[in-house]
């Protein structure tokens, strides 16, 4: 939490922190501020969301997952330090531990060690207001929200029998731009997709850079497709949303994740996502996703083609997503919260 700046849309999926403070906060007067507040509530007990090591007073910890632990070679040695300290430490201290997802539940015990009755799995939500179609039409302006992102600067040849946006047709991705995401394997199966498919659409890359952002901006410089690559970088939240709802497709087929927020994101707008097999993938998006094999760019392509190609198979993924995306809300997941406290 404290070795990233403050960045709301891309805080990295392993520390998502229950209150972010300023940064001119210390530690010190960040544990004071919580605890009054759980003093008000009548709480006798400490939470965190595994960013500091924890104490001897009653403590309750969220886990957002152990990619670090899964894929080494996608963080930098103090990354893998910092969080191995921080997260073993706290959960060993922990009154009780809440994992995101049965995944990430697994992933503790076998390489934590940490008894089974010890974790709680509360799943993460999505917010209701975004889902609403009062908020979700804030941007919903297709030809404002692609000037202010630059998304219209290229004339793309219609293809027949492909639906399409009104003014330029995308696929996306919205995270950290970095070697666990697999954005070497989306690029990849873009360039499959305009060579075998020849699809009008452009490639959205939104987000940040992160670690091994230098190979992904290496094979962008080599790609014949590079003129059809936007990144626009950091997004609003507001218009993080209006990307989303004006994609055909919203590409998540990222190497591993705790738990896998943007894929009930997208869904919460409409939008047909593509997602990997692995990790917490089919746990969260359950049969309302497409999933595919996410070192397989083929896999990508093809199942990519397949929701912009195929409006029936399309039409019943998007209705499959609007109902799954209803068993996933920040008021149930604040409400267990609230009783495990509670209770224990």
């Amino acid at each position: 939490m404290f070795l990233h700046p403050v960045d709301v849309l891309f805080i990295p999926a392993h520390v998502a922190p229950f209150i972010h403070p300023a940064h001119n906060v210390s530690l010190f007067s960040l544990a004071l501020f919580i605890q009054k507040i759980l003093k008000k509530l009548g709480i006798k007990t400490d939470y965190n969301t595994h960013s500091d090591a924890g104490g001897p007073k009653k403590t309750f910890v969220v886990v957002h997952g152990l990619e670090f632990e899964i894929m080494p070679e996608a963080y930098s040695f103090w990354e893998r330090i910092y969080m191995r300290y921080s997260i073993k430490l706290s959960c060993r201290w922990a009154k009780k531990i809440i994992a995101v997802s049965k995944n990430t539940k697994k992933d503790l015990i076998e390489l934590y060690k940490i008894p089974e009755n010890k974790i709680e799995v509360i799943y993460e939500g999505v917010s209701t207001v975004i889902a609403s179609p009062a908020v979700s039409g804030i941007n919903s302006a297709k030809q404002s929200l692609n000037n202010s992102y630059k998304l219209n600067k290229k004339e793309i040849a219609t293809v027949a029998k492909l639906p399409r946006n009104d003014t330029l047709p995308y696929l996306l991705f919205i995270g950290r731009l970095e070697k666990r995401k697999n954005i070497a394997g989306i690029i990849s199966a873009f360039e499959i997709l305009k060579e075998k498919y020849n699809i009008p659409h452009s490639l959205v890359l939104a987000g940040l850079p992160g670690y091994g952002y230098e190979s992904i901006k290496y094979k962008i410089a080599g790609s014949k497709y590079k003129e059809e690559i936007i990144m626009p970088g950091f997004v609003s939240d507001e218009d993080k949303f209006g990307l989303i709802k004006n994609a055909d497709v919203f590409l998540f087929p990222t190497f591993y994740e705790g738990f896998g927020l943007p894929i009930l994101e997208a869904q919460s707008v409409s939008v047909p996502v593509v997602t990997s097999n692995t990790s917490s993938f089919p746990e969260v998006g359950g049969d309302s996703v497409a999933y595919v094999t996410p070192s397989e760019p083929m896999s990508i392509a093809d199942s990519t083609y397949k929701i912009i190609s195929d409006e029936s198979f399309r039409n019943d993924i998007i209705k499959k997503g609007n109902e799954n995306v209803k068993r996933f809300s920040w008021k149930k997941c604040a409400e267990e919260i609230a009783t495990l406290l509670i209770t224990n």
